[in-house]
């Protein structure tokens, strides 16, 4: 199977031509699923994660390991219960993301100073150094994702996004 091949762009500003995608074979319309919110945050979602596992592969980092570390080191003493809430992670997910940040070296694990049953996760001195490293390029990856938008325009859509899902 062959991939369609990309369309030009417009340039920043010029007006959006109709939707169409040029295949090897033909030119495809593409107008209803552009018009589609779930299509265009799924097209968009995957063209910043493909750059994000390119910049995060030398961290060993997949995109939710990088919340969850960074959700620690935001948050130091967080509970997995907080981080599955705050990420929208199962719990049976959490466990295995934790166990594996926790044989890296990354993550510490103290008793919560409030539950009893609870225990807070703390990032060791490895973890907050590849924690920061990350968080760094994390935010240049962003600059070079959205490099189409201008900063006015990616504070907008990531605004309307958080619209979206926090109902």
């Amino acid at each position: 199977m062959r991939s369609p091949s990309k369309p030009n762009a417009p340039k920043q500003g010029a007006a959006a031509t109709p939707a169409q995608v040029t295949t090897v074979e033909h030119t495809l319309d593409t107008s209803y699923l552009e018009s589609l919110l779930g299509y265009n945050a799924r097209r968009a979602a995957l063209s910043v994660i493909a750059l994000f596992l390119k910049r995060m592969a030398p961290f060993g980092l997949k995109p939710v390991e990088f919340s969850v570390l960074t959700l620690i080191a935001h948050n130091p003493g967080i509970t997995s219960r907080q981080t599955c809430s705050a990420l929208d992670i199962l719990p049976p997910n959490l466990v295995g993301i934790i166990k594996s940040l926790d044989q890296r070296g990354l993550i510490i694990r103290k008793a919560h100073p409030t539950d009893g049953r609870a225990q807070g996760l703390h990032l060791s001195a490895q973890g907050r150094r590849l924690q920061n490293e990350a968080q760094m390029t994390a935010t240049a990856l962003e600059g070079d994702a959205a490099h189409a938008l201008t900063p006015a325009e990616l504070d907008k859509l990531k605004a309307l996004l958080r619209k979206v899902y926090q109902n």
